[in-house]
Order: structure tokens, then C-alpha cells, then sequence
């Protein structure tokens, strides 16, 4: 069985939670408090030497860390990952865009905002995390107007991957009432079968 070390408020585990799910895949959640360091033990870090959540121990003892590729692992071979050469090379496409333009603004603004700040500091950052996060969303709005879902018009890993953040980003003040694909989206994605909240632990 597979065990999971996560923090449930992080959309980073929820998106490898809400794949298991999905996939119908039994494993063991192990809870980790980031906010108290339980993620920089030198027991956790044995296991994963960067310190950080989600963190997929497999069956044979091995780990896999950061959340899009453990979305791509456990994707593979599934109906979430395209079998066609463009058509995976696309979903890769919008996870790294997740981690490289929408994840660094809109979870990074809605942590501060869930945890007690934005702190002096923070609040010189925002205006400028604030827009770059707006600009990710355009960039997601203008493709969900033109298709259902980010590749190819079908469910994928991609989805995951950006509905983690979104679906959550009131809770950093970003206000999605201008979008409208995405809040079309945010509904298909929810209804899709055996979907978990952001709270839930299985």
C-alpha cells in the first residue's frame, strides 16, 4: 500500500489525495504540520531530503516527491494522461506552468492571507503577486473558453494540477467573478466522479 505524507490545507497534497481518490487506490495518510516543522525532522528528512509535502512512499519503500510528478506517475497508463505524444507533452505543458506562473502567486498569496500575514514584507510583494496571479488566470480562462477541459477536451492530470490552487483562490482575496470558463470549469471539475474536498483526508 502506498503511504502519503501530507498537510491537508496545502493544494499540493490535494491534488495527489483527490487523484487516489479518483483512481480508487487505497493508501495510508500520514499527517505532517508544516506550520510546526514537522516536515524538517531528520526522520523526514531521510525520507525526503528537501523537507517537503506531498511526499508518495511506494510499496517497494521507495519515495517520490513534488506533487506533479507524483500526478504523472500515478497518472500513467490511466484514462488522466493521454497516451498520444502531443497530447501528454501538453499536460506536462500546464503543470509546469502551474508551478512556474500560478502556484508562486495565487497559493503563495493565499498561505499568507490563511496564516496570520501578509507580513510587512509580504504586503510589499503583493501588488505584484497579486498581478501575476491575475495574469495566470487569464491564461487559463482564455483556453477553458475554447475547450471543457485544459487538453484536449477531457479530464486529465492538468486539471488536477490547476484546480488544486483555483478552486481556493478567494481564500488569497483573488476574486474570480471575471472568469467566467474558469468558474465553468470549476464546476466540471467537481463533478466528476469520486471527488474529494480540499478538508477531506480520504
Amino acid at each position: 500500500m502506498y503511504t502519503l505524507y501530507d498537510f491537508l490545507p496545502s493544494g499540493n497534497g490535494y491534488k495527489v489525495r483527490l487523484l487516489l481518490n479518483q483512481l480508487g487506490i487505497s493508501y495510508e495518510l500520514v499527517e505532517k504540520d508544516i506550520v510546526k516543522g514537522e516536515t524538517r525532522t531528520p526522520e523526514f528528512l531521510n525520507l525526503n531530503s528537501n523537507g517537503r509535502i506531498p511526499l508518495l512512499q511506494l510499496e517497494n519503500g521507495e519515495c517520490l516527491a513534488e506533487s506533479n510528478a507524483i500526478l504523472m506517475y500515478l497518472a500513467e497508463g490511466t484514462p488522466f494522461l493521454p497516451d498520444e505524444k502531443l497530447l501528454k507533452a501538453r499536460v506536462l505543458q500546464w503543470m509546469f506552468f502551474e508551478q512556474y506562473s500560478h502556484e508562486p502567486n495565487i497559493a503563495v498569496v493565499r498561505y499568507w492571507m490563511t496564516h496570520g500575514g501578509p507580513d510587512e514584507e509580504q504586503q510589499r510583494q503583493l501588488p505584484s503577486k497579486m498581478q501575476s496571479g491575475y495574469a495566470a488566470l487569464d491564461v487559463m480562462e482564455k483556453q477553458l473558453s475554447q475547450s471543457d477541459f485544459l487538453v484536449g477536451g477531457k479530464y486529465s492530470v492538468a486539471d488536477i494540477a490547476l484546480y488544486a490552487y483555483t478552486h481556493v483562490a478567494h481564500e488569497g482575496n483573488f476574486d474570480l467573478s471575471g472568469y467566467p470558463a474558469i468558474n465553468a470549469w470549476l464546476l466540471r471539475v467537481q463533478s466528476r466522479p469520486n471527488h474529494l474536498l480540499i478538508t477531506d483526508r480520504k
